[in-house]
């Protein structure tokens, strides 16, 4: 093994004895002549890869992982090169890479039988059309939630995306800020699918009013919730399951409108060892492969329908009810817009914007009708028509300079309207 953080080789040497002893029924592998090495490229955690890698070698004694640790960021420009650094398989949870890497024909066609294989969940595509990569679990979006907090209150823990506009909940969700937060710009999207462009930001806003933005720099929202800081915090689920598997007293709430977020699997076109890499990507697919996900130090949503047995959430369950209507590829091309969106209108004046939102709750809550007041506060900086121009989304997409000018008067926009609400609130006093 080789180029793994943040574990020591050693404590992954440890971790990977842990996992095999008991597939091997507490036995352990004797030497292998020569096994063949299969170079995966992959941003799981160490706990993850080294049940799974174990579970392969068992399978196939002829070969032997070499794992190569590479977060998103670097892991294309790594798999780039001429020879993709060696790698054969590429294996993570971002599926941006994937479709870039295919553009640029890092790929070969994948040699497995997907007849076993669901095509999509709900309105979520599990692979590509052309046939280059596939998915190999799926996470998904929600809540995480400490339900002592809510059993001692007396309030109802949320099971979708409204429930968190409740009043008690003011000062005790934590919500990443999704311009900073990688997994958080679906979410937007998420409510903005569900409710449509303009009571959807509607929602957001008064959602907001209830929250704390959490920055990247700060602790994962999971840990803040599992400290006990926050009684909810927005997030996916394979941060909180974690947090679950070490023991916290967390919960994961997968609400009534959530998406799912795919991890896929390649092969590299340059592939040393094609055959290796064929194998371990139908063992990753495999029913023994996928049951691994369900395991408790795992913990992640498995492609396969035969997978799922027992309680738990079941996301093809979901979907045949309607709660899986998310399309991904359909909000890919507008999230870094609606997450500019989402920055001028809810996270610079967040402070401000809070206040008002008290204040206005306050007011109901004497029977006055704020239904102006509301409108004001909800209404986002540009329509719907405006925010589906492809050369709109294009520009933030591409991070154009010219898009300062365009936030400096979004930020206006919004200005001027909480001046509107907070005169409106005043003249009630």
């Amino acid at each position: 093994m080789n180029t793994l953080t943040p574990p020591s080789r050693q404590r992954r040497r440890l971790l990977k004895l842990a996992a095999l002893g008991p597939l091997l029924g507490g036995a352990l592998p004797g030497a292998l002549a020569a096994p063949q090495v299969v170079t995966v490229v992959t941003s799981y955690p160490d706990e993850f890869v080294s049940r799974v890698e174990a579970a392969f070698e068992a399978a196939h004694p002829g070969y032997r992982l070499n794992v190569i640790w590479r977060n998103a960021a670097d892991a294309a420009d790594f798999l780039r090169q001429p020879d993709h650094g060696g790698a054969d398989v590429y294996w993570s949870p971002s599926p941006r890479n994937f479709a870039q890497l295919a553009q640029a024909g890092v790929w070969r066609p994948l040699p497995i039988d997907r007849a076993s294989l669901p095509a999509r969940i709900g309105n979520t595509p599990l692979g590509d059309h052309d046939g280059f990569y596939t998915a190999s679990e799926v996470a998904g979006f929600g809540f995480a939630i400490v339900p002592d907090w809510f059993a001692r209150n007396g309030v109802a823990p949320p099971a979708d995306w409204p429930d968190l506009t409740d009043p008690r909940l003011a000062g005790r969700i934590a919500l990443p800020i999704p311009s900073q937060v990688g997994y958080a710009p679906p979410m937007v999207e998420i409510v903005l699918q569900a409710w449509g462009w303009d009571k959807g930001w509607a929602l957001w806003s008064e959602i907001a009013g209830n929250a704390t933005p959490i920055a990247r720099a700060s602790t994962f929202v999971s840990d803040l919730v599992a400290d006990g800081r926050y009684a909810v915090g927005l997030s996916i689920d394979f941060f909180v399951n974690s947090a679950i598997a070490n023991g916290h007293p967390v919960r994961f709430v997968y609400p009534a409108h959530t998406g799912l977020n795919p991890a896929h699997i390649a092969l590299t076109r340059a592939a040393p060892n094609p055959e290796g890499a064929a194998r371990f990507v139908a063992f990753v697919l495999s029913p023994a492969g996928q049951q691994l996900l369900r395991h408790a130090d795992i913990r992640r949503l498995p492609v396969r329908p035969d997978a799922y047995t027992g309680a738990g959430f079941n996301p093809f369950a979901a979907a045949a009810s309607g709660g899986m209507d998310f399309d991904a590829e359909r909000a890919r091309p507008r999230l870094a817009l609606s997450s500019a969106v989402f920055d001028a209108m809810l996270v610079t004046p967040h402070g401000e914007l809070a206040t008002l939102w008290q204040d206005l709750r306050r007011a109901e809550a004497n029977g006055h009708d704020l239904g102006a007041v509301r409108r004001l506060l909800g209404t986002p900086p540009l329509d719907a028509a405006a925010a589906d121009d492809p050369a709109l989304q294009q520009r933030f997409a591409e991070r154009d300079p010219t898009t300062t000018q365009l936030l400096t008067a979004w930020q206006r926009d919004c200005t001027t309207r909480r001046g509107e609400a907070r005169r409106l609130l005043k003249a009630l006093t």
